[in-house]
């Protein structure tokens, strides 16, 4: 089945809900970072997560998520549009451990308990909006319902989650957005709360074949209203002209550094780790522009 994320009211209009189902994202991210199992969560949780809040902007707008603790990933860097295109990286792929006491990957101990969750939103302003929280407990999804409430002042809850097969390779992988509008009775809270507290994880769910659909069905009840569906998929923005544009920022004595002392470049995108090669002769044409 083909990734997509359906956006949703429930409740007449007081609760606005979000799922997707993000397998084959995540696994694309996983293939080109090379993550190891505890690492893929993580950078699963935030990609699925992501994804969504891209899904709450319009038009050209963009935001850029960061998750940095003080963990052994370091930071992890996810960007997201209103297109459904998302893409993200981990500073050290190669961490893994064994199940925690729940059973579960120790998302936790790969992310670390103290340090930041920042979101970067262009609107196409003048000025970003940014907002920033203290990670309350390293398991993504917590820290981002604690970043809506606090910096966005809209409480909800955020569920992500990520099942990886023994090769590594992505089993399953989805998630949902719960926000709580003005208006909405204290009754509705409580029967979300009670429903979210008795459904299986989110993963488990997208590995038993439940569409996006269906979880808001079992977390929201029957009065599901889908207002809009869209593919999401890992898109990467980087291209060898960007990179141009980045070398010819260097100017012409770092440029002459790389014909004579490397006679060549060779840049890595972060996120797709893609390679762009430059022989001299390239490089010579971008110093004469």
């Amino acid at each position: 089945m083909e990734d997509y994320l359906i956006k949703a009211t429930a409740f007449k209009g007081t609760v606005r809900a979000y799922a997707v189902q993000s397998t084959n994202t995540v696994e694309e991210a996983r293939r080109r970072q090379d993550t190891w199992a505890t690492a893929s969560a993580a950078l699963g949780r935030t990609i699925t997560i992501t994804a969504m809040m891209g899904a709450m902007l319009k038009g050209k707008d963009n935001l850029t998520v960061k998750l940095e603790g003080n963990g052994p990933i370091g930071a992890v860097v996810a960007d997201g549009n209103a297109k459904g295109e998302v893409r993200g990286y981990i500073s050290n792929p190669h961490v893994d451990f064994d199940l925690n006491e729940k059973g579960k990957l120790d998302v936790a101990r790969a992310v670390g308990t103290q340090g930041n969750l920042s979101v970067v939103k262009d609107l196409g302003l003048k000025d970003h909006f940014t907002g920033q929280v203290p990670i309350v407990s390293g398991e993504v999804s917590e820290d981002f319902t604690y970043y809506f409430a606090t910096s966005e002042q809209v409480p909800s809850a955020v569920g992500a989650g990520v099942l990886v097969n023994p090769d590594h390779t992505i089993l399953a992988s989805g998630g949902f957005i719960l926000q709580v509008m003005p208006g909405a009775q204290d009754d509705t809270i409580d029967q979300i709360e009670k429903r979210i507290g008795s459904i299986p994880p989110i993963s488990r769910l997208i590995k038993e074949g439940n569409s996006p659909e269906e979880i808001l069905t079992k977390l929201l009840g029957e009065d599901v209203k889908i207002h809009d569906k869209m593919p999401v998929q890992f898109s990467c923005r980087c291209s060898k002209e960007r990179i141009e544009q980045a070398i010819k920022g260097l100017g012409n004595e770092e440029i002459d550094k790389m014909i004579e002392e490397d006679h060549g470049a060779e840049a890595t995108c972060h996120f797709c780790n893609e390679i762009y090669s430059f022989n001299e002769d390239e490089l010579q044409e971008l110093k004469s522009e």
